[in-house]
């Protein structure tokens, strides 16, 4: 039985001059590769301010927050601020570390052997790391909405399930790629 041919909409891909399939591999190996170690600089500043606000004798500091009807200055502690500093190691530190496991995936990727198993441990370590990134988050906003007073709205369930249907489609690639190695590897046996 033949399939009766899908319609074209007309709209065409734009296609840069050099730019393959192929020579695709390069340029997002380069861009892993970027954000990586932008990720590592950030964390590592972030560390330096957190150390140097650790150290250094302060009182308490004023934030302004502000809405539509003005602002309001809230003194903050020395406690609140290395908090602060405090997650935003722990966010830029967690993309860090998902950079470094996708650029391990991408290396197997590269090599021809995207479904080798150490790749379901690192799929389902990113889902991890997303996880606790995005709940982490969320508790972050949270009490920076009970800290401001009023002034800004605590956030809602409803913005968790995009971040959590993220990670759930990565333990679902994380299976996708368990039963690809588990293919490749009865396939092995029986040649």
């Amino acid at each position: 039985m033949r399939f009766p041919k899908s319609l074209s909409l007309g709209i065409r891909v734009p296609s840069l001059p050099g730019l393959h399939a192929r020579s695709m591999s390069p340029l997002l190996n380069a861009a892993l590769g970027a954000a990586y170690w932008l990720m590592i600089v950030l964390t590592v500043v972030v560390l330096a301010a957190f150390v140097i606000t650790l150290f250094l004798p302060m009182g308490p500091t004023g934030l302004i927050f502000s809405n539509d009807s003005g602002g309001t200055e809230i003194p903050v502690s020395r406690a609140y601020i290395l908090f602060g500093f405090g997650a935003f190691v722990g966010y830029f530190g967690g993309f860090a570390l998902i950079l470094r496991l996708l650029r391990r995936i991408f290396h197997t990727l590269a090599t021809g052997d995207p479904f080798h198993p150490t790749n379901v441990s690192r799929l389902k370590q990113i889902g991890l790391i997303l996880a606790v990134i995005t709940g982490g988050a969320w508790i972050g906003q949270t009490l920076v909405a009970r800290l401001a007073r009023g002034e800004m709205d605590p956030p809602s369930l409803f913005d968790l399930v995009t971040p959590a249907f993220s990670v759930f489609v990565v333990f679902v690639l994380a299976e996708v790629f368990r039963e690809g190695a588990r293919l490749r590897r009865e396939a092995e046996l029986t040649i």
